[in-house]
């Protein structure tokens, strides 16, 4: 039952990142398409709306960095990453050399 409850503190772990991009993404494209939508219009001189999109990029940033950084460090764990992404060892000393 632990094993259970563990994964499911796991996905959740993934899915609230990843709610909280799309929502980011949602918000900047509304931003964006309010924008264009307000040139139809005559009456209404088009204003950016910055808070909008800036909320929203943060958002997204934050998810995307969450589950991209999440990926990498259990890749890397596994040794599933390239030799320039691995932990640098020492390198042992030269025999001979002093």
């Amino acid at each position: 039952m632990k094993q259970i409850i563990a994964r499911f503190i796991a996905i959740l772990l993934l899915v609230i990142p990843g709610l909280g991009a799309t929502y980011g993404f949602l918000l900047m494209k509304d931003a964006v398409f309010h924008y264009y939508a307000a040139h139809g219009d005559e009456l209404i001189k088009p204003q950016f709306e910055w808070g909008m999109m800036i909320g929203g990029l943060v958002l997204f940033l934050i998810g995307v960095g969450f589950i991209g950084g999440w990926t990498f460090f259990r890749d890397r764990k596994r040794n599933y990453l390239s030799s320039r992404f691995r932990e640098k060892k020492p390198r042992p000393p030269r025999p001979g050399a002093q």
